[in-house]
Order: C-alpha cells, then sequence, then structure tokens
C-alpha cells in the first residue's frame, strides 16, 4: 500500500480505516467505489471516530475530485458547519460504528 500526499498538506496519522479497506479490497479482489473518499478513523478496537474539521476536510476532498463521501454517523453533527454548495456536490453514504460496515459500502458490498 502506498500513500501519496497529493495536496501538499503533510501526511495523515489517521489512515486506519482507509487501510483497513485497502487491505479487504485486496483480498477480496473488489475496488473501493471510484471517486469515493472513506472518512474518519477507528482505534485499534475498532471504534470510530468523527472527522475533524469537516468543513475544511470536504473542501480538500472536493480538490482532490471526490464525488462521493463515506461519513461515520458520528460526523453527522457537524454538517451544519460545511457550506450547503460544498456538501451538495458530494453523493453521501452514511456507516454506523463498526469498520465492518464502512468496507462493505466502500466497497459497494450488500
Amino acid at each position: 500500500m502506498h500513500v501519496a500526499d497529493s495536496q501538499g498538506v503533510g501526511s495523515a496519522s489517521d489512515l486506519a480505516l482507509c487501510a483497513l479497506v485497502a487491505l479487504c479490497s485486496a483480498a477480496l479482489r473488489k475496488p473501493a467505489q471510484s471517486q469515493m473518499c472513506i472518512l474518519g478513523n477507528m482505534s485499534i478496537g475498532g471504534t470510530i471516530s468523527k472527522v475533524e474539521e469537516l468543513a475544511n476536510t470536504l473542501q480538500v476532498c472536493f480538490d482532490a475530485g471526490a464525488k462521493k463521501l463515506l461519513l461515520p454517523m458520528s460526523s453527522a453533527v457537524d454538517i451544519g458547519t460545511v457550506p450547503s454548495d460544498l456538501f451538495t456536490k458530494f453523493q453521501t453514504s452514511f456507516y454506523a460504528a463498526s469498520p465492518e460496515e464502512a468496507v462493505f459500502k466502500a466497497l459497494g458490498v450488500e
């Protein structure tokens, strides 16, 4: 797995959930959905944390070309901080407090 800082903002420290999705994608030989940004992070115990600075994060996602978002439900309370014209540019899906649900949704598996 290779992580690149395409926006030049520095490496993120919260890559556990994305790494899990990438490893499951490789193991199942099923790619993640096209143009999807998977947000949120998980602890070693599998607890999902909300996205910090949601508005800024979504702007970076948009600038990088994302059209789909996968957000943890814990971040739903912060949607009011995101400009509506930015939020409406994404097809948004939510996942509850389980990393497995995020993997299923990211890979488009029912």
